[in-house]
């Protein structure tokens, strides 16, 4: 293991996350209380908040999507490993069922050690670490490239994040490919589907489930979310 992943356990204090997909257990290592993570300066440079240092329903859900489609449809008949883009990738699970279901898959997020994380969780779940990638949404790389299968779960909390998503999407599509959205009503869905017709993208629904809110709910509160994934392709 590479230096920065194996010093991970000295410079935070550990928690794990466990997921059952589509039969496997994983196990994911996170920091154990994310809010300890909070720092007053990134707020104020930016309003950063560590939201990837915790493991939210819509990737569970998005990352159970993508697996049980691939058993449903089988490997893709191709010469070449299709690519794969992860936007914001937190600790790393639809990263891994993204390398599962068959795609080289380049993580990215506006965090370093969320890069770091998702590194060493896909290394323990799979025997090998996908591409790690530093990314600002609102300055996207010259040299980003394009992509098969774009995947984002829970991004749209912040309604500029409508546009930079969208746009995002329309830019890193590669011709046939498609992106998967998983989303449980954040305040820039709306935003975000209305813009996908402009920018030459359709989308539809594939995918959508009721899971407990998170955090979650006081006990004896029955309070859920529905969390839909939806599947984005060029008109």
């Amino acid at each position: 293991m590479r230096e920065p992943l194996a010093a991970l356990e000295r410079r935070f204090v550990l928690g794990t996350a466990e997921v059952t997909l589509v039969g496997d257990r994983i196990t994911l290592e996170k920091p154990r209380n994310p809010d300890d993570l909070i720092n007053e300066a990134d707020f104020a440079h930016d309003e950063r908040l560590p939201y990837w240092a915790d493991l939210w329903p819509a990737a569970v859900v998005l990352a159970d999507h993508l697996l049980t489609e691939q058993r449903l449809l089988g490997a893709a008949d191709a010469p070449h490993r299709p690519r794969a883009l992860e936007l914001g990738c937190g600790i790393g699970l639809v990263t891994i069922a993204a390398m599962r279901a068959g795609y080289d898959v380049v993580a990215t997020d506006y965090y370093e050690d969320a890069l770091l994380f998702a590194a060493r969780n896909a290394l323990q779940a799979n025997g090998r670490e996908p591409e790690t990638r530093m990314v600002d949404w609102r300055a996207l790389p010259d040299d980003l490239g394009t992509f098969d299968l774009i995947l984002a779960a829970d991004v749209l909390y912040e309604r500029p994040h409508a546009t930079l998503i969208s746009g995002l999407i329309a830019r890193a599509l590669a011709p046939g490919g498609r992106a998967l959205i998983s989303d449980q009503g954040r305040v820039a869905l709306q935003d975000f589907l209305d813009a996908l017709g402009p920018l030459g993208l359709t989308h539809r629904v594939v995918h959508q489930e009721r899971r407990p809110v998170h955090p979650p709910a006081p006990e004896g509160s029955f309070a859920h979310h529905v969390l839909t994934v939806y599947e984005v392709r060029r008109s």
